[in-house]
């Protein structure tokens, strides 16, 4: 009777153990468990997702987020396939594309200035181009640094008898969208010849992959042009032109220039993001023309509960305090409207849990 007792006893306790140890394994042990996390697209935007991800992940130690900067164009079509996590593209998708998509929420993450850098060693004073002059350069009509177009822009200022090498994105481009959707909006010429969107067919140039492609071009070529994010330009110590706005006035890329973009297409952007913030009004006397916001593209029903959870608190730490590290690196905060909306599109994923509303 003894050993039965024993025996008795002996199979309670292992079954409440078993039972004890079933209880304590659910949900909550996954608070810790590595998440790996992949987006791609947008190199505008990579300077400033490269430090997003290093802070968050900073408080985040679980999560791992890689980022490829790879083009808006490439970014998309990893996400349209469901190769990645979330893109980000400096164009946002019209209606019809987005029925291509998985069902997704695209939001404004930054914005900042596309800015027209160059190679030119004798110039000390800062270079001016009119939006028709820079349409031009890029259409192929002005050939030298010396052209009377730009001269009348420069008046005054010696400009060097040296051929212009122009140089453009060979991969498609929310960087090349932002521009010619500019050269688009002031020069009739481009619109008829050329137009604008993601991938276009250059009238001239030399092509590079990437921002970092464009900047290599423009400084390893004497007499180089090119357009790429401020960030680029400043790192690699190449000047960047000031460019003339519909006011009159010169004005150069900087985040406060942009953000006086942004707060021109105010009233627009509130029904619509997708509105492009290039050539701001007379109204606007402050504003930079060639501006734009960039975009996180995400799945609105993520596969996996842990990897959306943990895609929705990094997006959420994005578009609060993330903005704070904007203006160090040339990028332009989001406007509180913006924040706000940005908000209620994030609402729209749909996750299991509460991802946590500070970010951090």
């Amino acid at each position: 009777m003894i050993t039965i007792l024993r025996k008795l006893l002996l199979t309670g306790l292992i079954s409440g153990l078993v039972l004890f140890t079933s209880c304590n394994s659910g949900p909550s042990s996954s608070a810790n468990e590595s998440v790996n996390l992949t987006g791609a697209g947008s190199s505008f935007v990579n300077p400033i997702m490269s430090k997003w991800i290093a802070n968050f992940q900073q408080t985040n130690q679980n999560v791992r987020i890689n980022y490829q900067s790879v083009g808006s164009g490439a970014g998309i079509e990893q996400l349209k396939k469901g190769l990645v996590d979330f893109g980000a593209s400096d164009a946002a998708l019209s209606d019809d594309k987005i029925k291509e998509m998985p069902p997704i929420v695209q939001l404004p993450e930054s914005a900042g200035p596309v800015c027209i850098t160059y190679n030119l060693p004798s110039l000390k004073d800062p270079l001016k181009l009119s939006g028709s002059t820079l349409a031009g350069i890029y259409l192929g009509t002005i050939k030298n640094w010396n052209d009377a177009a730009i001269a009348k822009d420069n008046a005054g200022i010696a400009l060097p008898n040296t051929a212009i090498a122009v140089a453009h994105r060979s991969d498609g481009s929310g960087t090349s969208n932002i521009f010619t959707t500019y050269l688009d909006a002031i020069s009739p010429q481009w619109h008829s010849k050329v137009g604008k969107g993601l991938s276009i067919s250059w009238p001239t140039g030399i092509g590079g992959k990437g921002s970092e492609g464009v900047t290599g071009v423009v400084k390893q070529t004497e007499g180089g042009i090119g357009y790429v994010e401020l960030t680029y330009a400043i790192e690699n110590k190449l000047p960047v032109a000031q460019i003339k706005n519909k006011a009159g006035k010169w004005i150069a890329p900087s985040p406060e220039s942009s953000s006086a973009a942004i707060a021109a297409f105010s009233k627009e952007l509130a029904q619509d993001v997708r509105i492009p913030i290039v050539d701001p009004p007379e109204t606007a006397p402050d504003a930079y023309p060639i501006c734009g916001l960039t975009f996180l593209m995400i799945p609105k029903q993520p596969k996996d509960q842990a990897e959306g959870q943990a895609l929705q608190k990094f997006v959420q730490y994005v578009i609060t305090s993330g903005q704070d590290l904007g203006p160090d690196l040339h990028y332009a905060k989001l406007t509180p409207d913006l924040q706000q909306l940005d908000q209620q599109l994030l609402a729209q994923i749909t996750v299991s849990g509460n991802a946590g509303s500070s970010g951090q």
